[in-house]
Formats: structure tokens, C-alpha cells, sequence
């Protein structure tokens, strides 16, 4: 999961590009509670233990523990200096390392993307990471058991049914059931519970291929683009506004 800075409020680094959250309110990213949402399904179905992933800084532990109160079993913050800056080659390698070192997994659960970023890349690049099946822009679980799940996923002009073994990780679209209330019983547990908190080291982690330092790709220049539109007003006739339009057409090159 993710803590992301309330867009409404964002700000931008000018010089480096990166996004200023100190001062900026934070929420869980949507696609992340859709994807908490699912995981507490299967759960409830299964059986199954919940280990609640995010990097971030430390007060990303809130979002953690709202988490543990829903029913989440375990929570774990990636928080380093080391990490800052990091693109989504960076973050993908920083989560996969953890994931390894965490180990014994069989579902990693991504949200589809981050609101902040929009890139859609952290999930199937950490499973490229660590060299497991990835199954893009599901919008529910059909099946579930010990040995595979059915998932259906989203495409341009459909829909696709498919199933995998395990491990497999996904990444989930924004489910149309919202992410539910915790419990009183929920909450008094969750306060039982500890947020384990793991560095560049603790992971095993190259510093040089986190944060900043391990990010190919920077932001040059952040800028709000300037709105350009213009508007044809064809009068006359039916036959005139049709003519008038063939003639535009054939002016702008589109008809030969």
C-alpha cells in the first residue's frame, strides 16, 4: 500500500522535481484500499495470514495501522533516507527485496497505480523483480483456493477470465465495494500489534540502486500546460455545414 499526499494540496520541488509532502495531508491511495479490500475477502474465505507492505516516510505508520484494525496481521515500513526520491525502478527493487525478505508469500496485492504518480508500473515491475507471473487490472477474485486463484481483468473492449497458480502477484482496479469500517474488537487488537520498520540494510538492499541515487529517470520540468482550443463555427444549411465541413477536412489534409 501507499500513503499519497492529497492532490488537491500537492506541491512540487522545483529544483529536483519531486513531490514536498512535509505539510501536505496524506491519504491510503484508493486503488491500495480496493486491493486491502480483496485481500480481507480472501481472507474471510480462506484463511489466509495479511502482511500490510508500504515505503514511505515514518508517518506512513498511521496508514498501517488503520490497516491492522481492519484485519491485516502484519505491518511493515520501508523508511530510510536511503529510499527518498526512488522512481518506480527504484521503488519496485526497494518492495522486492523486502518481499524476499519477509519470504513465504504466495499473492502479492498491488493497487492498479498510485494517484500521485500515475504510472501503473511499481506492481509488474516488482514482479519482474522477482521473476513471478503478474495479472494487471483485476476488478474481482472468481475463485480462490490453496493451489490457484480466478481472477477477471479489465481490458479496452472486455473482459478476461483467468487463472494462475501461485506465487502470482496483481495489481487491482478501484473495486465498486469500498473499503470497509474496522471493528471495536478490530481496533482494541490492533493496538496489540507492531509495525516492524526495516532499512536500506535491513532488506539486503544495493544503495545504489534505491531512492535518487538508483532511479534512471528524473523530472525535468513540472509546468501546467497551457489550454489551446479552437472552434469552427459552420453556418448555412444542412448541405452548406456538410460542404463546409469536407472543406476543412480537405484544408487540414485529412481528405486527399
Amino acid at each position: 500500500m501507499k500513503q499519497v499526499p492529497d492532490t488537491q494540496h500537492v506541491k512540487i520541488d522545483p529544483e529536483k522535481g519531486t513531490l514536498i509532502r512535509k505539510g501536505v495531508p496524506a491519504v491510503t491511495n484508493p486503488f491500495d484500499e480496493s486491493a486491502l479490500e480483496l485481500a480481507l475477502e480472501i481472507k474471510e474465505k480462506l484463511g489466509a495470514k495479511i502482511t500490510v507492505l508500504t515505503m514511505g516516510i515514518p508517518d506512513s505508520e498511521c496508514m498501517l495501522r488503520d490497516a491492522l484494525a481492519l484485519g491485516a496481521d502484519c505491518g511493515i515500513l520501508l523508511t530510510d533516507a536511503g529510499f527518498a526520491g526512488a522512481d518506480t525502478l527504484a521503488t519496485s527493487y526497494a518492495l522486492s527485496r523486502a518481499i524476499e525478505t519477509i519470504g513465504n508469500f504466495e499473492l502479492l496485492i498491488f493497487g492498479k497505480q498510485a494517484i500521485d504518480g500515475d504510472t501503473a508500473q511499481v506492481g509488474p515491475e516488482v514482479a519482474g523483480h522477482l521473476d513471478i507471473p503478474v495479472i494487471t487490472f483485476v476488478m474481482g477474485a472468481q475463485e480462490v483456493t490453496e493451489n490457484s486463484i480466478v481472477v477477471e481483468r479489465m481490458l479496452d473492449n472486455g473482459k478476461e477470465i483467468v487463472r494462475s497458480g501461485y506465487p502470482v502477484l496483481i495489481t487491482v482496479v478501484k473495486a465498486e465495494r469500498r473499503l470497509r469500517m474496522p471493528t471495536l474488537d478490530g481496533l482494541l487488537t490492533s493496538f496489540d500489534l507492531r509495525v516492524q520498520k526495516l532499512g536500506v540494510s535491513d532488506i539486503g538492499a544495493d544503495i545504489q540502486r534505491c531512492g535518487l541515487k538508483g532511479s534512471p529517470t528524473r523530472v525535468k520540468k513540472i509546468f501546467t500546460p497551457k489550454q489551446r482550443s479552437r472552434v469552427m463555427l459552420i453556418r448555412g444549411s444542412i448541405e452548406e455545414k456538410a460542404k463546409g465541413f469536407v472543406d476543412i477536412l480537405h484544408g487540414e489534409g485529412i481528405l486527399s
